[in-house]
């Protein structure tokens, strides 16, 4: 239990984080904060984790480098969505992640 409250509360600082390096902070909110950080550290376990060889937030792993990969695949999560600029384009893009990691197991 407090392992979840710890990964919600992380994945909010990341997902905000990556919203003000992205400038979209004024876009969204807390939920939005949290799903950008969680979805953000899944897409840098697809691409990034096997780079640098380091796990993400959402592997239990907290430590600086586990942090900045994740903050990395949030910053690349709202990079593609800001690319579609509406619901149904960042839809799209969690789908075809999903997909990827689907396919790519």
């Amino acid at each position: 239990m407090i392992n979840f409250l710890l990964w919600l509360i992380v994945g909010a600082a990341i997902g905000w984080v990556a919203s003000l390096i992205m400038r979209t902070d004024s876009r969204q909110g807390l939920i939005a904060d949290i799903i950008i950080g969680i979805v953000g550290a899944f897409v840098a376990g697809i691409f990034l984790s096997p780079l640098f060889n380091i796990s993400t937030i959402n592997q239990g792993d907290f430590s600086l480098p586990a942090l900045l990969v994740s903050l990395g695949g949030a910053v690349i999560l709202l990079a593609i969505s800001k690319l579609f600029r509406n619901v149904a384009g960042f839809l799209l893009v969690v789908a075809i992640v999903l997909i990827a990691y689907m396919v790519f197991r």
